[in-house]
């Protein structure tokens, strides 16, 4: 069991993230926390296994017990074999070098006999699914597949709780349903209890038992999920789905929205003018900016780019898909120029990245997944200072940017010490500020919230309009629904399709976004589709209503 008492939580001479939090959690809950970026979630988490005070600093009030343990009293390597932590950067959490060896660690620490280790790595690597890469570097694996590995390396050690930050963020959507079966089985089997934030609440919200909102402003809110966050900035897309519907109670699962679709009978008719309603905005979409040809990676004997042919257009944003390991971010690297590349061309203007050095940064930018190497200042503020003198901008350009993204972020705060959405919207604030012909992004909206979310693609379709090429490398189909205009599919190493987003997206049983899923075989894929139907189909009922009445007076007029 895990008991919070009046709990209580302020950085060092700063705002209080939240406060009179008392809760009992039981055995064999799934707990969600949930709300916008930076409001604490993260630090909620950790202050279930100690690691907030005693690592990060600030002042803690009220108390946290797990199975009797106060976190107060006992420091987080006490707490390790009942409380297992995965944070959202799991790359600094290891300790060896490979696969294996990492899953292994924390048993050899503990005294596990070698036979007992051998098993639980091999139900391990099964049950998280990543036998196949057991003898992998750790440093050669995707984001996604870090996940998978760190989440195995703290089941190895038997804990009783788990505690998870954003452990979908990185996976593709069949990986992402895989690791919450998991964790879904994890609970119901063994009866683990399972508190986890995200930000990406369509995939979680059905399995969750009870949510834990954070607003933002130093309060907790927690109930039932679909009570919790109905009308919230957080509400994922079922829930906005069902205020357009008007649907009450509000469907958690596809399953149940489909049910309701057919029950009340409020399938959409597509009304005359669909195309225009569900239409792709018109970007600006024109001539080729980088044109790739051929393009092959290698890491020692595996090859993750095999040959690949692509073509980037001014005022085009293209979404790069695929599964965890399908080569998006090798291939992102390659055309930037900066990473490794071993066969084939890339010209951007007719210029290779890769050897315009001076002029490289204007060609092609790229946001990756790991931002830290971009961010060098001592302080927020610098580094928006700094990317206005470099891009010539006005003194506050980017800083107004950062807020449009993310609002309220310190800026005489480290960068590192933000959270990681708060450090990926700083990062990309300063990237987006110094215009560029090509624009590369890795995993955008790692740790952004649904508004950050929206914030970003106005920000993304006005470059787009303004005739930069844009591709985004991406695993968060809800946001490939707002934002792109074509969808390119990769599988080991490969481009398997390319075309337009709707078809593409709406015809994936596997990349589908909820409103898709829910209305299929129709073409929505967002709640503003739906809603513009809906505005199309109720104006068209009004004029024939109006036509029905004018004649009607009519024909009563004459004799």
């Amino acid at each position: 069991m895990i008991e919070l008492t009046d709990l209580a939580f302020a950085h060092t001479g700063g705002r209080t993230l939240f406060s009179g939090l008392t809760l009992a959690l039981e055995p064999g809950q799934l707990v969600l926390v949930a709300g916008g970026t930076g409001t604490g979630k993260s630090t909620l988490l950790a202050t279930l296994n100690g690691l907030a005070p005693h690592f990060t600093g600030g002042t803690l009030a009220g108390e946290v017990r797990v199975h009797g343990r106060s976190t107060r009293h006992v420091p987080p390597r006490d707490m390790a074999d009942l409380v297992g932590y995965v944070g959202q950067n799991p790359a600094l959490g290891f300790v060896t070098s490979r696969v294996e060896s990492e899953l292994a660690f924390g048993m050899e620490q503990r005294g596990v006999s070698p036979s007992d280790m051998r098993r639980r790595v091999e139900e391990t690597l099964d049950l998280v699914g990543i036998a196949d890469l057991r003898d992998r570097a750790l440093d050669s694996l995707s984001l996604g597949q870090q996940q998978r590995v760190a989440l195995g390396a703290v089941l190895t050690a038997g804990p009783r709780v788990l505690v998870l930050d954003e452990p979908t963020s990185a996976l593709d959507p069949v990986g992402a349903e895989e690791v919450l079966a998991t964790i879904t089985r994890l609970v119901h089997d063994l009866g683990l209890t399972v508190v986890l934030a995200e930000h990406r609440l369509e995939r979680v919200l059905p399995f969750a038992d009870l949510v834990l909102h954070l607003p933002g402003d130093g309060t907790v809110v927690c109930g039932d999920p679909g009570d919790v966050l109905a009308g919230t900035s957080v509400a994922p897309p079922l829930l906005r789905l069902s205020e357009v519907m008007g649907w009450h109670p509000a469907p958690l699962t596809v399953r149940d929205a489909r049910r309701r679709v057919r029950g009340a009978g409020a399938a959409l008719p597509a009304p005359a003018g669909t195309p225009d309603v569900l239409g792709t905005p018109d970007t600006g979409r024109g001539a080729v900016v980088l044109r790739a040809a051929g393009v092959r990676v290698r890491y020692g004997p595996r090859e993750a780019v095999r040959g690949v042919d692509l073509e980037l257009r001014a005022g085009e944003i293209t979404a790069v898909m695929g599964r965890n390991g399908s080569g998006k971010s090798s291939l992102l690297w390659a055309l930037q120029g900066s990473g490794h590349r071993d066969g084939g061309t890339v010209q951007v203007h007719g210029v290779d990245p890769a050897t315009a050095r001076s002029r490289a940064r204007s060609l092609v930018a790229l946001v990756p997944q790991d931002v830290t190497s971009l961010l060098f200042c001592e302080s927020v503020e610098d580094e928006c200072a700094t990317a206005d003198r470099e891009a010539g901008l006005p003194t506050g350009t980017t800083s107004m940017s950062l807020d449009a993204l993310v609002p309220g972020i310190d800026r005489g705060a480290h960068p590192r010490d933000l959270s990681e959405g708060q450090r990926l919207a700083l990062a990309l604030a300063v990237m987006l500020a110094v215009p560029a012909a090509t624009l590369l992004l890795d995993e955008p909206t790692r740790g952004l919230d649904y508004a950050a979310k929206d914030a970003l693609v106005r920000s993304l379709r006005g470059l787009a309009a303004s005739g930069v090429a844009i591709a985004v490398a991406t695993h968060d189909v809800e946001l490939a629904a707002l934002l792109v205009d074509r969808v390119v599919l990769m599988a080991e190493g490969e481009v398997v399709a390319d075309g337009p987003a709707r078809a593409m997206l709406t015809g994936s049983p596997a990349f589908a976004p909820q409103v898709a899923k829910v209305f299929a075989p129709a073409p929505w894929m967002t709640v503003k589709d739906v809603d513009a139907c809906r505005t199309a189909s109720a104006a068209a009922d009004h004029v024939t209503d109006h036509v029905t009445a004018h004649v009607t007076a009519h024909n009563q007029a004459l004799p």
